[in-house]
């Protein structure tokens, strides 16, 4: 009776330790998978390759994304990334009401990851993105962004450097256009 008292007063007594133990493991646990799970989840752009700007001279409408009618590149990797845009027609000056419309989708779906500056966060920041890439690798990146980082080697390259993958954001081709329209205003551009 007493080694048997004795046995339940030691579980009795250690009992909330392990508890608390567990959790602090299972705890620990779960933050280490979340904190893996942000670094697998998503990235921005932030190599300095040199890229061209597309131009359609100084027309001061608006236009829509021009694309070929080609099936999206599915192998290798150019200036202009891997997808279905491979002719991106700017407008100059700045289609305000583009600029607007990317202005709320940055504040809506990329402003947690990324800075307008060119500052580091999650992804990198957009400062000079518009520099760095062409209007047809921005817009292929923000609509085939799983496609662009598994065969794209300037897309990888970002992947490597930030260690973050950037999620499917599900962004339609007028909100990509109107998103490149605002971070060619936040490069300056007009």
């Amino acid at each position: 009776m007493t080694l048997q008292w004795h046995v339940f007063y030691i579980w009795y007594k250690e009992f909330p330790n392990k508890i608390l133990f567990m959790t602090k493991q299972k705890l620990l646990g779960l933050l280490l998978g979340c904190g893996f799970l942000a670094l697998t989840v998503g990235c921005g752009n932030s190599s300095n390759e040199g890229g061209t700007e597309s131009t359609t001279g100084s027309d001061a409408t608006a236009t829509t994304p021009s694309t070929t009618d080609a099936a999206p590149s599915t192998g290798s990797s150019s200036d202009k990334g891997i997808g279905k845009f491979q002719n991106v027609e700017l407008t100059h000056p700045l289609d305000q009401k583009m600029v607007a419309s990317g202005k709320a989708i940055y504040e809506m779906k990329c402003q947690s990851c990324h800075k307008l500056t060119d500052e580091k966060m999650v992804g990198p920041g957009w400062k000079g993105v518009t520099d760095r890439r062409t209007p047809e690798w921005i817009m292929n990146f923000s609509t085939n962004v799983d496609e662009m980082l598994q065969k794209d080697p300037a897309a990888q390259q970002m992947l490597e450097e930030c260690l973050v993958r950037m999620p499917n954001q599900n962004l339609s081709d007028e909100d990509a256009r109107a998103l490149l329209e605002f971070m060619r205003q936040n490069d300056g551009k007009n």
